[in-house]
Formats: structure tokens, sequence, C-alpha cells
């Protein structure tokens, strides 16, 4: 069994608030990570430090001047860690209201009677966004179905849909109903073949806790995430976009700087957490490699997050000591199907004769947090075509033990049972 080893990943469990229990429900496993990673311990504290400071950014007063620096220097470490060479990062609302502006500023900024491309995988954030801003601005709106079966899409998905007029496209990194990923700069490359100005728009959010995030070799021009799901705290989301998209007209101040897209002003408790955030993932590659420069540390982290992970989704999937894993379990469904090489930390199943918010119910009873997905607006766009009235999430992060995996197993045989 790979992933880290026992004494390493205690040192990363201490690092983050409430890793094993509940202020109101006691001890319990969390395997809810998709619906909002836990916070490191060192967010909550720089938040909390951060909220009491009155003071206002861009004043003459040595308060105000480390609030610029504060936010400079998050700014900095955003670049290194997602490994953004040109462009600018800028904080907003949440990670979909930030989908929503790019979105909405590519759409009207390119030709009317052109085409939006996007994928049946997305998160309502995306499609949505695409579907009013598109009508706006004379715009096709066009879904590429994503395989079923498998539970992701691909560039050979995108290809037959891809023409020149294609302007806007989006893609989802990770689906957060299938937890499967996507292969963003192959799709990218598919689309600047036929459509080399296409303004490309990657929603990030569910895969930027497992890391490995590379924004100079995706070639696109948008990448958004959910700080709150890569273990910072809730209330802003991140943005980052490329010189040409910052350059198109957009909501700004009259007479105020020509590229600037942040709205107000912002919480710079919020830009510390992303330091917060960094400079954790700085360790960590730290402990498991001997990389001697900051990126080479990010990278380590991002390998070392992935092989973790996939040592807990395999446990789960095919057992844990001589606890039978979730194949071998009768009645039980893994959406994607078991052996899926695109499965970042979650599966997604189902239990003959039970509905999901059943057993959900019967595992928090049993102290471990998963969550319901139901064919609403969320997550119909993959449960109606398999003809689901919902399934189980259980989303794993690289926090979480081999022994969390176990007891889930046991309660999950008793279930299935």
């Amino acid at each position: 069994m790979s992933g880290f080893n026992p004494d390493l990943l205690q040192q990363i469990r201490s690092r983050f608030a409430q890793v094993d229990h509940c202020p109101v429900q006691g001890p319990r496993i969390f395997f809810e990570n998709a619906g909002g990673a836990l916070t490191l311990n060192s967010v909550v504290e720089t938040s909390a430090r951060y909220a009491a400071i009155p003071d206002n950014q861009g004043r003459a007063n040595s308060g105000s001047e480390e609030l610029v620096r504060v936010i400079d220097q998050a700014k900095t470490d955003m670049r290194e860690f997602m490994n953004a060479r040109d462009g600018q990062f800028f904080v907003g609302e949440s990670g979909t209201e930030l989908l929503f502006r790019l979105i909405t500023v590519a759409c009207l900024g390119t030709a009317r009677g052109a085409r939006v491309l996007g994928s049946t995988l997305e998160h309502p954030a995306t499609r949505s966004a695409c579907a009013r801003w598109s009508g706006i601005a004379g715009q096709t709106h066009v879904l590429v179905a994503h395989d079923d079966a498998t539970g992701t899409v691909g560039a050979d998905h995108y290809r037959p849909e891809i023409t020149p007029d294609t302007v806007v496209a989006t893609i989802l990194h990770t689906s957060p109903v299938t937890g499967m990923a996507v292969d963003v700069a192959a799709v990218a490359q598919e689309i600047r073949k036929v459509a080399p100005d296409c303004l490309i728009i990657v929603d990030g959010i569910q895969h930027a806790a497992h890391g490995r995030i590379d924004i100079a070799s995706y070639d696109i021009d948008g990448y958004v995430i959910s700080p709150y799901k890569a273990f910072s705290r809730h209330g802003y989301g991140l943005a980052w976009i490329s010189d040409r998209l910052a350059k198109l007209p957009h909501d700004s101040l009259i007479g105020g700087p020509a590229d600037n897209w942040e709205m107000g002003t912002r919480d710079t408790g919020a830009y510390a957490t992303l330091s917060d955030v960094a400079a954790y993932f700085d360790w960590l590659g730290g402990q498991v490699s001997d990389a001697p420069d900051r990126r080479g540390r990010f990278l380590a982290a991002g390998a070392a997050i992935h092989d973790h992970e996939k040592m807990l989704t395999d446990a789960m999937i095919n057992g844990i000591g001589n606890v039978p894993g979730l194949r071998d379990m009768p009645g039980v469904t893994i959406i994607g199907g078991p052996d899926n090489p695109a499965r970042e930390g979650l599966v997604s199943l189902t239990v003959d004769g039970i509905a999901a918010p059943d057993v959900v119910d019967r595992l928090n009873a049993q102290g471990i947090r998963t969550h319901t997905r139901k064919p609403d607006h969320y997550s119909g766009n993959i449960l109606n075509p398999l003809g689901l009235e919902g399934c189980v999430r259980v989303s794993m992060c690289h926090y979480n033990s081999p022994e969390e995996v176990s007891e889930f197993l046991a309660a999950m045989k008793d279930i299935a049972g």
C-alpha cells in the first residue's frame, strides 16, 4: 500500500482544523471534502488576525502599506503555485461568481453569430453562464456530450464540435459528481488547432485541492477556484485571467486602471490565507522530496497527494485488510466504473434498494460524513442519463487515512448486506 507513511500523515492531519471531529456532531470521519475541504489551522489564525485590522488599502500609512504588501505576496504565491507566467490574479465573491464574470466578458467581447462550446459534464456555474450570455451576445451555445460510462470528457469528444467560429470554450477540470478529471491541456490544444483565438475558460474548483495546477502548460485564458475547497475558507473565489482576456471591455470604475478586474476593496485576510495554502503545499513538498526550488516542491506535493488519494480510492474500491471493497459488495454500483484512471479522490455510488439519502443517513449515524447528489440543477446532467434518482458521494482528501476507509467499508458492508 502506497501513500504517506503514518508519521507524515499524522503531521499532515495536525495541520488541519476539525480533522476527526465536528463541534456539533462529535467524533466523525470527514468524507465530504468535495463539498468543502478541511481548513488549515494557519488559515483560521490568519482570518482572525486580519478580521481585527481597521486599516484600508491604498493609504499613506505603514498599516495600509503592509496590507498592500500582503496582497501582492499572495498573488506572487498563487502565480508560483499555479505556474502562471503572465496574466493576473484577483478575488471575487465566489468561484461561481467569477466564472460568470469571465464568461460574460468573453461572450460579449467576441463576435455575434459565433459559437460558445462547453460540455455536459460541467457544473452549472459554467453551463448557466454560457447559456445566458451566449444568448444575449447572439451566439450559439453547444454542449459536447460527456461519456456516461467513464464519467468524463476528452479531446475526442470535443473535436467534432470545434469549428473555426468557436470564440469561447469552457472546460471542467474535475467533476464534483463523478470525481473524474479532464485532460485540460489536450482539450485546449484540440480547440487551438481549429480556433486559435478562442477564449478558453477552465473551472478548476473541484481540482484545486489535489494540487498539480499548471496554467502555463494549458494554453488557456481563465482559471477559477473556490479556496474553501482548497484548504482556505468560505467567502471568496480566486481567478486567473490571461492578458488578452483582461483587456476586453469589462465592469470597471470610470477613470480607474483599464486592466483592473477587482471590484471594490477586497478582504486582505482572504488574500493572506492564499499564502497559507501555498506555504502548506511548500512544506508538504519538502517532506516528500529534496526539490531545491519552490515550484519543484509544489509539484512534489501534488504528486504525493495524487498517490495518497489513489491509494485511498483503490482501497475503498478493492478492499483493505480483510474488509471487502465496494466492488465486491452486493448491490453496490460505482459511477464511472471501478477501474478508472481519471478518478481524483472521489467515489460516487448507489446501493440497490436503498435510496441515496438513506445510505448517507445511516453512515452519518455511525459518524461518517458523506453527501447525497440528486438529479437537480447541480447533478442532473450526470445522473439523469444514467437513470439514477441519486447517488452517494464519498469524497476524500490527502489527510484522510486508510483506517478511515476501513471504517467506512465496514459500515457499508452492513448497509449493503
